[in-house]
């Protein structure tokens, strides 16, 4: 064992407290996967990460991810906070434009938008739910079929099974039966516009919106953004009931939700209400002169620990 650098940073808000926290071991070199993952049980946190030096030269630096049950191939929010922690800890990117991170689902750009940082969504695969396990999952929310508008498989490295409902009240009411989401083995991610919707671009927020994403930083607190989307996230099979702010869910919804012209290209979601934290999440679609669409998913962090701890 050995004293390490750490860090414990809350990710998607600019005040303490109000976001996702997450552990970050920043020299995780010597340590074996049962070391790691002892570790991030010990926490207690939704994740803890350990940056290591990469194995493909285009990368800054290597990310594993590990859940209290279980090791991530890709997250959010651990993406953003350890690039957060790296970058806070002296880490210089090898190029100007973007710090290249590497994990289990490969090579994952992430830039700075002013104050925050923003990573590139990685590629979504969808597809549609079984009517069954549709059923069985509504009933374990406690939700009627006039509830949901729309429903995906949704799997950027995690597979989430992505439910569009009627509204952001309705999202904000769910009390769901963790011990069936559990069973079903399926993590279970809900989104809600924050108002009913006549038309699939919302263009009465487009003022709004592009504030949001003109890359500076922002006016106010995290918390006090407002939101254009609720967010939950349901995660019993890997040893979460509920996740405060989840930035891979909210990259996967943004790649359906927008395809499907169910959100606008900018758009900002709220997640934690329920949890007592206000994270925000904010979401753009770029698309290039050859017509190639990038989600990019961003959200300021700021470091609440700053230590060493023996591993």
């Amino acid at each position: 064992m050995k004293t390490r650098p750490f860090k414990q940073v809350d990710v998607f808000t600019d005040q303490p407290y109000f976001g996702n926290p997450l552990a970050v071991v920043l020299d995780g070199s010597g340590l074996d996967d049962e070391a790691m993952q002892r570790f991030a049980r010990w926490t207690n946190l939704s994740e803890t990460t350990f940056v290591l030096p990469p194995a493909d030269p285009a990368a800054d630096y290597r990310v594993r991810i590990f859940t209290p049950g279980g090791e991530l191939p890709f997250a959010g929010h651990p993406t953003l906070g350890s690039c957060h922690a790296w970058l806070q800890a002296g880490g210089t990117p090898k190029r100007q434009d973007f710090i290249v991170q590497e994990c289990q689902v490969g090579l994952v750009n992430i830039r700075r938008e002013g104050a925050r940082l923003a990573f590139a969504a990685p590629p979504l695969q969808r597809s549609a739910p079984s009517p069954a396990v549709l059923a069985q999952v509504a009933a374990a929310l406690g939700l009627k079929a006039q509830h949901i508008l729309a429903a995906q498989l949704l799997d950027n490295g995690p597979v989430w099974l992505g439910l569009l409902l009627d509204s952001a009240d309705t999202v904000l009411q769910l009390q769901p039966d963790h011990a069936v989401l559990k069973k079903h083995g399926l993590k279970v991610g809900i989104a809600g516009a924050h108002q009913a919707q006549t038309a699939p671009v919302l263009i009465a927020r487009a003022n709004r919106e592009a504030r949001a994403f003109s890359g500076s930083t922002p006016t106010g607190p995290a918390e006090t953004a407002t939101a254009d989307f609720e967010v939950r996230a349901f995660a019993a099979p890997i040893g979460i009931e509920e996740d405060p702010v989840t930035g891979s869910l909210n990259a996967s919804l943004a790649q359906w939700l927008i395809a499907e012209g169910h959100a606008p290209e900018r758009y900002v979601a709220a997640q934690g209400t329920c949890l007592g934290r206000a994270g925000r999440v904010y979401l753009t679609r770029e698309t290039d002169t050859r017509g190639s669409a990038q989600v990019w998913v961003g959200g300021p962090s700021v470091t609440c620990i700053n230590g060493t701890v023996t591993l």
